[in-house]
């Protein structure tokens, strides 16, 4: 089992990955000749992300049990 510190600073880690592409995406949208198919890949790896960021958030809940 992965320490919870770990998955906290992972956590962290992942959301600066995610706020960094929100802003990248945000400033190549800008752009009148932005590239669609790299702001697609952009907008998946930051929904990547956000699942895992979610999932890693589920593993610090300690289950209840039945």
């Amino acid at each position: 089992m992965i320490p919870q510190e770990d998955i906290r600073r992972r956590i962290v880690e992942l959301e600066v990955e995610h706020r960094d592409l929100d802003a990248v995406i945000d400033l190549l949208t800008q752009d009148a000749t932005h590239d669609e198919l790299q702001v697609r890949r952009l907008k998946k790896r930051k929904l990547q992300l956000k699942d895992h960021i979610t999932l890693l958030k589920m593993q610090l809940i300690p289950d209840i049990p039945a």
